[in-house]
């Protein structure tokens, strides 16, 4: 009885040991940039972010939850609660909807429309996970891009 006892300890302590948390997904590139609805006020902007998953399994994204700022002036927030499959090893794409506070799109306006180089930073939190047990993970990129709308 009692080598059962320890062989099932051993066993627990084995499982809890390897499972790691998952790798942050890296984030590759945009694509599909358009603009749905546009108010004085408020717009919104669609556009598929490209990421890889480093991770040697494929994971569950629950929710997003993320702020978007140019140069430093928030641009707009989003918000996606979809669960997503994510491929091990592999490239997937994000859709994502970013609702557009229009005063605040307007102070980098010219410079986008000028096709400059912009300052793009991304904070967050989202939700991973695997078998429907799920985590939260912060969101922190920030790069330079250039937007030539012309």
């Amino acid at each position: 009885m009692k080598k059962g006892i320890l062989f099932l300890m051993i066993l627990v302590v084995a499982a809890f040991m390897s499972c790691s948390p998952p790798k942050m997904l890296e984030y590759r590139d945009y694509k599909n940039f358009k603009l749905n609805g546009a108010g004085f006020t408020n717009s919104k902007v669609s556009l598929d972010l490209i990421y890889f998953n480093p991770n040697n399994f494929g994971l569950q994204l629950r929710k997003v939850d993320m702020d978007v700022f140019i140069n430093n002036n928030l641009l707009g927030h989003t918000l996606l609660d979809t669960l997503i499959q994510i491929p091990r090893h592999n490239i997937f794409t994000l859709p994502i909807t970013v609702d557009v506070d229009m005063h605040n799109a307007f102070k980098n306006g010219l410079t986008t429309f000028l096709g400059k180089e912009v300052t793009v930073k991304a904070t967050g939190r989202l939700k991973v996970g695997k078998a429907n047990v799920f985590m939260s993970m912060p969101i922190s990129y920030e790069g330079k891009h250039t937007f030539s709308l012309f």
